[in-house]
């Protein structure tokens, strides 16, 4: 029997609601249940879980794609790339968060199902270690952006910035709610203000007729993978926040928050400015539009600018580094709090070494890979899932493994030998199609492989 919450009475039996708990500062943290499926009695309201997504896609390396896309195709083209981008992102992440909603189970433990209890490890591993390298990267943009805006010195930025993202991270699910509340509207102010200023120069009643000043540098499929690209990765590892929703349900509508609400918002905003004439290069720079708000010489507006950056970057950093934490906790069989301040740190040295600037091509190739494996897992549970219930434990799931294999190399063609297609959504469409022939083929064959 299935309880409105979506999880079974038998699951709902097994779980503790005395929850183990934290300390911190003298002061008790709620548990981040890295082993186990958040219990009924633990879950958190649709406004908080929605708080913790819309937050992440809101801000300043979302609006850089958008406007790159834009300068590079066009208005039209640019936003029909954004707009399609956008409703497959819908797709693919509330359909995994619908699962993590049912069941409360994070991205570590979803892979578990679908990979094996020894070859999740695999899957696990890999988007674990990817986005905190992607913490690395943003927490060194932060100090690179205030030292390009002010001259303030850009190691000492990253060691204080550094230290904040972590203790927010360090928090827990709940700090991330916070911040993405303050992230969101401080954005959208941000956006405000930097039109107000550029409207005295730029001249937006040519927005729509904006041709842009690509010359054929990237196609529509490419447009359609950049803009996937800056989620793909956390994307997938949505569990890790939708597994707090109440149901199903009310996953998916904290998902529309970030996709394609959110996300629309941040993308859109970078390529009006660009199609308006507002930022200086926008086929290098994309949508950053920092430099029309630090180009005055205003002291309240550079007040802002700090607080801007500081807050927006350190939205996907925290959102970045918890992903990571809570994948890693769970292999090494540690705590997210333990491993936020291990992988916390080991970030920040990256970033004071400068070498976030030599890994964001690898980072960016990397997230190729990503979409099959999402497609796996949502053939898996979601299309097949009926199936779950009379299968057999397995250490290592070899279907999906080679369905992840065909959809990864799928797109790893794409990418390399036809862009007029998009890598990310035929290595999704893919790994999808794979698995679910791959598993009509041997069902005659024992279902526990």
């Amino acid at each position: 029997m299935t309880t409105s919450s979506g999880v079974s009475s038998a699951d709902r039996e097994q779980q503790d609601p005395r929850a183990p708990h934290d300390a911190a500062g003298g002061r008790e943290l709620e548990s981040e249940f890295e082993h186990e499926p958040v219990p009924v009695t633990h879950r958190k309201s649709l406004l908080t879980v929605s708080a913790v997504w819309f937050g992440f896609p809101m801000i300043l390396t979302n609006a850089i794609p958008g406007g790159l896309v834009v300068a590079l195709l066009g208005f039209w083209q640019g936003v029909a790339a954004i707009l399609v981008a956008n409703a497959i992102m819908f797709a693919y992440v509330s359909l995994l968060s619908y699962r993590a909603g049912q069941t409360g189970k994070s991205f570590a433990l979803q892979a578990t199902e679908t990979f094996g209890t020894v070859g999740y490890a695999i899957a696990s591993g890999f988007l674990a270690t990817v986005v905190v390298g992607w913490f690395a990267f943003n927490t060194g943009a932060t100090g690179a952006s205030l030292n390009q805006a002010f001259g303030w010195n850009e190691s000492l930025v990253v060691l204080v910035a550094g230290a904040a993202f972590i203790a927010v991270t360090y928090v827990g699910i709940k700090a991330l709610s916070v911040l993405g509340a303050i992230a969101a509207p401080l954005f959208i102010v941000a956006v405000i203000i930097a039109i107000a200023v550029a409207a005295s120069t730029a001249d937006f009643s040519q927005v729509t007729s904006y041709a842009g000043v690509g010359g054929g540098a990237m196609t529509f499929g490419v447009a359609v993978t950049s803009i996937m690209a800056t989620f793909a990765d956390s994307g997938t590892m949505t569990a890790d926040f939708t597994r707090w929703s109440r149901n199903g349900r009310e996953a998916v509508l904290a998902t529309l928050t970030a996709f394609p609400i959110a996300s629309l918002v941040a993308q859109l905003s970078g390529g009006l400015l660009v199609a308006a004439g507002a930022i200086a290069n926008p086929g290098a720079v994309g949508g950053d539009f920092t430099p029309i708000l630090t180009g005055e010489d205003n002291l309240l507006l550079n007040a802002f600018v700090v607080v801007f950056v500081l807050i927006n970057l350190g939205s996907v950093c925290t959102h970045c580094l918890y992903n990571g934490a809570l994948g890693w906790s769970h292999l090494t069989r540690s705590t997210m709090r333990l491993l936020t301040l291990v992988l916390g740190v080991l970030g920040v040295v990256v970033a004071l070494a400068g070498a976030w600037h030599h890994f964001v091509s690898w980072l960016a190739f990397l997230g190729v890979l990503v979409p099959a494996l999402g497609g796996v897992l949502i053939a898996d549970q979601i299309i097949l899932g009926r199936r779950l219930a009379g299968r057999t434990e397995s250490k290592a799931r070899l279907t999906a493994f080679a369905a992840w294999a065909i959809g990864a190399g799928a797109a790893v063609i794409v990418h390399y030998s036809a862009d007029f297609l998009s890598d990310a959504v035929v290595g999704l469409a893919t790994g999808i199609v794979a698995y679910l022939v791959i598993e009509n083929v041997r069902r005659p064959a024992s279902v526990g492989a």
